[in-house]
């Protein structure tokens, strides 16, 4: 059964272009261990709620985005030992490549599919 993990993050909206590169470069990552597709989306028409909504829930400022992606993985058992291989790469090392966004605002959960129509 197919095991997806969905993100949401806040991205500073200057910061957009060097995301969309760090993604890319992400995805050949992931890909290369056992992930099926992986999909990255640019807030267009994201309301921020009063009680909840993606923008609340990242603390999205006034000069940033919110960006929803997933990775599609043929098992969780195959996310789970792509996940310690991706982690030691060092082009995830913060320290040696930073992300263009603030990581402890991000969103982010295994999931079982459950439907696929």
């Amino acid at each position: 059964m197919d095991y997806v993990d969905g993100f949401v993050v806040a991205v500073p909206t200057a910061n957009k272009q060097e995301y969309i590169a760090r993604a890319t470069e992400a995805a050949s990552i992931f890909k290369k261990h056992g992930a099926l597709k992986t999909v990255e989306c640019w807030g267009d028409d994201v309301p921020e709620g009063e009680i909840t909504s993606f923008p609340l829930a990242v603390r999205c400022r006034d000069d940033e985005t919110v960006v929803f992606s997933w990775i599609l993985w043929p098992s969780r058992k195959v996310r789970n030992a792509a996940m310690e291989k991706v982690m030691a790469d060092e082009r995830f090392d913060p320290e040696r490549n930073p992300f263009p966004f603030d990581g402890m605002r991000l969103i982010y959960g295994g999931f079982d599919v459950i439907v696929d129509a």
